[in-house]
């Protein structure tokens, strides 16, 4: 069922990403993932995908330890934009206006209720291709760069939580996002939910952190064209000694492509495909996956290994 407020989110803008080795963690996601510098800022590098509309897709923010920083949602709208900042400064956990994010015009700043750091906008800067990278076609954003893993956009954002359940209330709630699959523990708790906020099939997830810490991150995904670019991914990475976590394979929940990385920082990086799913139902009916089912592993049957569950950032001793 969608909530009431659906689609006053439009899409995931951009995200935010901490490393100890921000030189190295920028040459990863330009050299290997196809992606460009397009900006510098303090401590910051900004990265673009190919084909995103937006001025950068990726900040990469040098700190003490990995984990995630900002993440940013364009609204709809200035109306879609101007309910859903009230309806976070009702819930409490609004931190005011910004109007020194790159690319970005004024952007409302918060927290969901584990500590994840967001922000919401409407008003954007679009990317502008040098000559150097003007695309043939005019109606995509740069040139194909045809290396790498050529990632196209960012896909989603899977972040650990201490409460899914509360996480959960808010994403629905407070945003508007329609959850459209979840794991259910023998005991009736919410293991993990997969939102949307759009017509793709999940936008936004939240997984049970099995530390019970706040605010940690699970992976940043980045979609590609097809699974081939995946496949030649992971021997682009296996020449690059990139730690494989797992994959390439396909996910049973939400029937995705997957490869699973760590970037030099030490955060998950997925690279993915979902080829055309798409959620098109309006009363589309949440599908409950058991332990039973999970513990089957993967759609064509690999085992999900042991660092998938323990691996997290920061990292907590």
């Amino acid at each position: 069922m969608r909530p009431a407020a659906f689609r006053d989110i439009a899409h995931v803008g951009s995200v935010e990403l901490f490393t100890s080795v921000p030189e190295e963690t920028r040459d990863f996601f330009v050299d290997l993932m196809a992606m460009k510098e397009v900006h510098r800022e303090g401590d910051s590098i900004y990265v673009h995908a190919w084909d995103d509309y937006e001025r950068h897709t990726v900040k990469i923010t040098g700190r003490d330890r990995a984990g995630v920083g900002r993440t940013f949602l364009r609204a709809a709208s200035p109306e879609a934009l101007r309910r859903r900042v009230a309806a976070i400064e009702e819930a409490g956990l609004g931190t005011g206006w910004s109007e020194a994010e790159f690319g970005l015009g004024p952007a409302y700043l918060f927290a969901d209720p584990d500590g994840h750091e967001m922000g919401l906008y409407y008003e954007t800067e679009r990317y502008v291709a040098t000559e150097e990278h003007r695309p043939s076609l005019k109606n995509q954003a740069s040139a194909f760069p045809g290396r790498g893993a050529n990632v196209r956009r960012l896909d989603h954002v899977n972040f650990l939580a201490s409460d899914v359940p509360a996480a959960s209330a808010f994403m629905s709630g407070t945003l508007g996002a329609r959850a459209t699959e979840q794991i259910v523990t023998d005991e009736g708790e919410t293991a993990a939910i997969w939102y949307s906020v759009s017509d793709k099939s999940y936008d936004l997830v939240y997984t049970s952190d099995w530390l019970g810490a706040r605010g940690r991150l699970h992976h940043v995904a980045l979609a590609t064209d097809t699974r081939e670019d995946i496949l030649r991914a992971a021997d682009v990475f296996l020449e690059a000694g990139v730690h494989i976590e797992t994959g390439p394979h396909k996910h049973a929940i939400q029937q995705t492509f997957f490869l699973y990385v760590w970037e030099p920082g030490g955060n998950r990086i997925e690279l993915c495909n979902a080829g055309a799913r798409l959620i098109l139902a309006p009363d589309w009916e949440v599908i409950t996956w058991t332990q039973a089912e999970r513990a089957k592993g993967q759609a064509w049957g690999l085992k999900t290994i042991e660092s998938f569950h323990t691996h997290g950032t920061p990292v907590i001793d």
